[in-house]
């Protein structure tokens, strides 16, 4: 839904939250034309499968959901892993970490909060990453 809301400036309320897509989408920043691929992943992923779609990605908004705790508790392992893939000796011209984001969903659902906004702040600051929270 993030994606899609991204792309198209509408939010979409029925969709497959499992299903892996590639959207495609041009916008202009700051003037300039950027083409976008976008995977978004579905979070499905074994940990071989993870590691092959980190390395094909320039940059990442590692989003969890705020009603979900294990969602959350995957953010962590998933910034580690895209430090240590982006920045390995074996990839050639790395030396620094993509652009990486946390994002919190849901922020809206507040009755079913399971991970406070405090503690995706304390995350951020831990890993030195920024973060936000969205509906």
């Amino acid at each position: 839904a993030l994606t899609v809301r991204f792309i198209t400036r509408r939010f979409i309320g029925d969709y497959d939250p499992t299903l892996e897509m590639i959207y495609r989408h041009v916008a202009v920043i700051n003037g300039e034309m950027v083409h976008f691929e976008i995977l978004d992943t579905a979070g499905q992923e074994d940990s071989l499968l993870i590691k092959e779609k980190i390395k094909w990605g320039d940059g990442f908004a590692v989003v969890y959901s705020v009603t979900d705790r294990c969602s959350f508790d995957e953010v962590m392992r998933l910034c580690f892993l895209i430090n240590h893939l982006h920045t390995s000796p074996k990839r050639s011209g790395a030396t620094e970490q993509p652009p990486v984001v946390i994002v919190g969903n849901k922020k809206d659902l507040q009755f079913d909060r399971m991970v406070s906004t405090e503690d995706g702040e304390n995350l951020s600051k831990a890993l030195k990453i920024p973060f936000y929270e969205i509906s």
